[in-house]
């Protein structure tokens, strides 16, 4: 299993994701899930990827062949953004298609992916694209999205993240997202990648990859862990816990004074 996210905000876009491909108790791989496009100073794109790894690497690499080749269409000449994820969707269908017609065992080739990024001076946009090829956008109230194993993250994420979220808030809202995920499912495991993009740069910008030793990632996992627990402790309590403490005082009189 996985799990992958990116957050669109007004200053940007975050993208972050975990490297566990298959888990299981005698074997655990880990591959990268992050992938990056850039023309400087005119386009940049991140591709997170979810599924089968033979049709998301055979993806990638399609993606990276069609920009060397001037007579294709790639992302590296798509007219905007809606062009872009059409064209990413076209490519994960026909290399599904492919690996299945190679297939006698039956195996699931599916594919999803979370599409993002920005061509000229355009608003950028990130997408989910599905298995036939067919996408969606954030939404102004949830501007989010994610794949793979998403019900641990989702909470905090619909609780936090809006369009004037400010960018490295965001960016430390995926992080906890992630880490509350590799906390309940071994499926999901680091290192973990973010990356930050900043609108109308066309770089890659801030891009971390944090391990599970890594001092910031555990001090961010601890804080974020107490910071639950003072939370919960000053959630108000039952009428009855009241009526209780009342009752304690009155059949114990005050507590004495201090000299």
């Amino acid at each position: 299993m996985t799990y992958c996210l990116a957050i669109k905000t007004e200053a940007g876009l975050v993208f972050a994701s975990d490297s566990r491909t298959n888990a299981g108790v005698d074997h655990v791989s880990t591959y990268s899930k992050m992938h990056t496009f850039t023309l400087p100073n005119e386009r940049f794109f991140t591709l997170l990827s979810a599924g089968n790894l033979a049709t998301t690497q055979g993806v990638v690499k399609r993606l990276r062949s069609d920009c060397e080749d001037p007579n294709a269409l790639s992302l590296c000449n798509v007219p905007d953004i809606d062009a872009a994820v059409s064209y990413i969707g076209t490519v994960s269908t026909e290399v599904q298609r492919i690996q299945a017609q190679r297939d006698t065992m039956n195996t699931n080739f599916e594919a999803t992916f979370i599409f993002g990024g920005q061509v000229g001076f355009r608003e950028p946009a990130i997408f989910m694209v599905y298995p036939q090829g067919n996408f969606i956008h954030e939404s102004g109230e949830h501007p989010f999205l994610q794949i793979g194993e998403t019900k641990y993250g989702k909470p905090i994420m619909d609780r936090v993240i809006r369009p004037d979220t400010p960018l490295e808030l965001a960016a430390r809202c995926a992080l906890v997202s992630l880490n509350s995920t590799i906390r309940s499912n071994i499926t999901v495991g680091p290192p973990i990648e973010l990356l930050i993009y900043t609108n109308n740069s066309f770089v890659e910008g801030r891009h971390l990859s944090l391990g599970e030793s890594d001092p910031y990632y555990r001090l961010l996992s601890d804080a974020w862990s107490e910071g639950l627990r003072r939370a919960l402790n000053s959630l108000p309590p039952f009428e009855w816990e009241h009526n209780l403490r009342t009752l304690q005082f009155v059949q114990q009189g005050p507590p004495p004074q201090q000299y």
